[in-house]
């Protein structure tokens, strides 16, 4: 494994091996509007390489809520030892005009999560697009992660439920293939709690029960993470897929850190309100030092991680876990 120093500067700029990313990688899909389009990064050495998910979240940013944003992100967790897979959903602006008028607009969250369980089904078919990949993917170790709406879908395949608005009925979107998450600034809880002042566009959110969402996870809130237009209760509502899931779950609380954690769906992001670096890069090496000793529990990534980024003066966060 990589060897680090003890401080924090040393460990957020390593020496990192080169990775690979292909994009698009088109997966036609019967009765979606538009094919799967996803980009695949990995490191280019390797083999029983674990799989991330990655889910982007809404956002405004044409370039950056899509495959094509939170590099920051995915190229720190190729080079960790990853293959980090990235799918476009329907609801990235920049397929705003194909799918005008679609019923499930402008959310999907059906097909958010249904895009990730098929990109599971058809691990086959991005492996023979991308021939570097043949043979190296570890298919018993797959993690979810994903950013505000896409740390909502992450939660969905993690084991939380809805209620279905068309139905009436509670709907699961659980994948039991997918074994560990990361949420990023994800959903709070609903009920009484969701009540900001554009709760009323999104009566979906109400209905979430984050207690059945067993799996296990990271959950990663910025202590500054204020979204009034959700709720009225603070940054700690981005904590609660930690506080009411059952374990076993871990929460990075990230000092400082507002929605964008930094700037992790792109360095420069104009809808960035944190910009930081070092917090970005505090983040993703937190992340992939999480699901690296998650997969593997004889790596102490997590505990080298915890050591530098969490503790002394210059801590970038702190760590619960229960």
């Amino acid at each position: 494994m990589t060897e680090w120093t003890s401080t924090a500067d040393t460990y957020l700029h390593p020496t990192a091996p080169p990775v690979i990313s292909v994009s698009p990688v088109a997966l036609s899909v019967p009765g979606r509007p538009v094919d799967l389009e996803v980009r695949v990064s990995a490191p280019m050495t390797g083999t029983n390489l674990p799989v991330i998910l990655f889910s982007h979240g809404h956002g405004n940013a044409y370039g950056l809520a899509s495959l094509d944003g939170y590099l920051p992100l995915a190229k720190v967790w190729a080079a960790r030892g990853f293959v980090v897979i990235q799918p476009n959903h329907l609801s990235a602006p920049r397929l705003s005009r194909q799918v005008a008028g679609h019923p499930d607009a402008p959310l999907f969250w059906r097909s958010r999560a249904e895009d990730m369980s098929l990109i599971l089904d058809r691990l086959d078919e991005i492996e023979r697009a991308v021939p570097q990949l043949a043979g190296r993917l570890d298919r018993g170790k797959v993690a979810v992660a994903g950013h505000s709406l896409g740390g909502f879908t992450a939660e969905l395949l993690l084991g939380a439920t809805v209620t279905d608005p068309d139905t009436g009925e509670e709907a699961s979107c659980l994948d039991p293939r997918i074994t560990q998450g990361v949420l990023l600034a994800a959903i709070g809880r609903g009920g009484d709690a969701f009540d900001g002042f554009m709760s009323a566009r999104v009566p979906l959110f109400r209905t979430i029960d984050l207690t059945t969402m067993t799996t296990p996870a990271l959950v990663v809130a910025g202590d500054k993470d204020d979204s009034p237009h959700w709720t009225t209760t603070g940054p700690d509502w981005h904590a609660d897929p930690y506080h009411l899931a059952p374990g076993p779950k871990t929460l990075l609380t990230v000092f400082g850190g507002e929605h964008m954690l930094g700037g992790i769906a792109g360095h420069d992001g104009v809808e960035t309100t944190d910009e930081s670096p070092d917090r970005v890069a505090a983040v993703a090496e937190l992340t992939a030092a999480y699901l690296r000793s998650a997969f593997n529990p004889g790596d102490d990534a997590w505990q080298q991680a915890q050591h530098a980024l969490t503790t002394g003066d210059d801590a970038f966060g702190r760590i619960e876990s229960k």
